[in-house]
């Protein structure tokens, strides 16, 4: 068994779920980040931890070859939580696949960095390699914000699932409420009351033709549509009362060049067409991403990948966000390479052993080329 599924098999076993999503089962990044430090040092690379937020913890990482370029391999160490699953901590090999919280999204990534970071260690090449393991990715992302915002670097390779593809482009989102106020009366008051959920009725179908026919319409070749979706709803205080007040969050996937204020004025026109004394509100934004052909780090993993395997890469967008945005949005050229398995978010949870130890050998020959070339 290779270093990198020995390790992902460790990293397994250090619960380390995301209060922020699953506050019932006790836990933080703490623990898996203490591991990893003790693991690196262990093995020759010098490691540490950084507070991402009050209780949460990033670990860190570096090799220093020489004066040069600095490459980041990064991974996420928060998991979902457990439900449905019996022994979500203690891996399982079996038919050349290893199950565990974790071991798909995305442990395996993480145990080809360190693997990739201990390798390293022994070698000499001009240039710094860093391991930024985040905390809080299920979440908020808190962990990759509190990294960029105190580290540089030249490039990224992200670790997230791709099935063997290189990714190097997906969408970003904005998340948004809609409040809509009515006038609370008694059920029987038809003469006084004014629901607001009623109102918000209208609004749902003018937002659900916008997504229809202007945002579907809207493309990006890589990456296909724009589109957006209502997503919770709550309105009312009882049955026998008017409802006073709707609000309606909203998600909407955004494309590479759009800008959160234009998301928010296409809506709030959309909205107020509808509801004109509705309020609208961004609530949390994150970028899309896009790695030029023309960025090396893309090229080379490209490079890299078709060494190991014999065979070129797909190069493809997805739908989905990554902490990749946050590293692209920090002026890092990034891409994503990354494992092959099912079972992210599910009960049943695992990742090709193969696939973990082909991650760990595309990841040491791209940083190896990165930083023969860039010298």
């Amino acid at each position: 068994m290779s270093v990198a599924v020995e390790l992902l098999a460790s990293l397994i076993r250090v619960p380390s779920v995301n209060p922020s999503i699953a506050p019932d089962e006790a836990g933080d990044e703490r623990a898996i980040a203490a591991f990893a430090c003790e693991w690196l040092a262990s093995h020759g690379v010098r490691a540490w931890q950084e507070e991402a937020a009050p209780g949460r913890s990033n670990a860190v990482a570096e090799v220093r070859g020489g004066e040069g370029p600095t490459l980041v391999l990064c991974g996420h160490i928060d998991t979902v939580g457990t439900p449905g699953m019996p022994a979500p901590f203690e891996p399982r090999i079996e038919t050349g696949r290893m199950y565990g919280r974790g071991a798909y999204d995305m442990k395996g990534g993480v145990a080809a960095c360190m693997a990739t970071a201990a390798a390293l260690a022994g070698e000499q090449f001009g240039g710094t390699l860093m391991l930024a393991l985040v905390a809080d990715e299920e979440h908020a992302s808190l962990g990759s914000q509190a990294y960029v915002a105190r580290h540089r670097a030249d490039a990224c390779i992200l670790t997230e699932p791709s099935e063997g593809d290189l990714m190097f482009a997906h969408k970003g989102f904005v998340w948004l409420d809609v409040v809509v106020r009515g006038r609370a009366a008694h059920g029987s008051r038809w003469d006084l009351g004014d629901s607001a959920n009623a109102r918000m009725g209208h609004v749902l179908a003018a937002l659900d033709r916008f997504d229809a026919e202007v945002l579907r319409g809207r493309r990006d070749p890589v990456l296909g549509p724009a589109s957006m979706h209502p997503a919770l709803l709550k309105g009312g205080v009882g049955l026998s009362t008017y409802a006073p007040e709707c609000c309606l969050q909203i998600e909407r996937r955004t494309l590479p060049g759009e800008t959160p204020d234009q998301v928010r004025d296409e809506l709030a026109a959309v909205v107020h067409a509808s509801a004109p004394d509705a309020e609208v509100a961004i609530t949390l934004v994150r970028p899309a991403m896009h790695c030029d052909e023309s960025q090396p780090i893309r090229r080379m993993v490209r490079d890299a990948i078709t060494q190991v395997t014999g065979t070129a890469p797909r190069e493809i967008g997805v739908g989905f966000w990554t902490d990749a945005a946050l590293f692209a949005a920090a002026g890092i050229p990034t891409v994503d390479y990354g494992p092959t398995g099912a079972g992210a978010h599910e009960p049943e949870e695992w990742v090709e052993i193969a696939s973990v130890e082909r991650t760990a050998q595309v990841l040491l020959q791209a940083a190896r080329d990165f930083f023969a070339r860039r010298r």
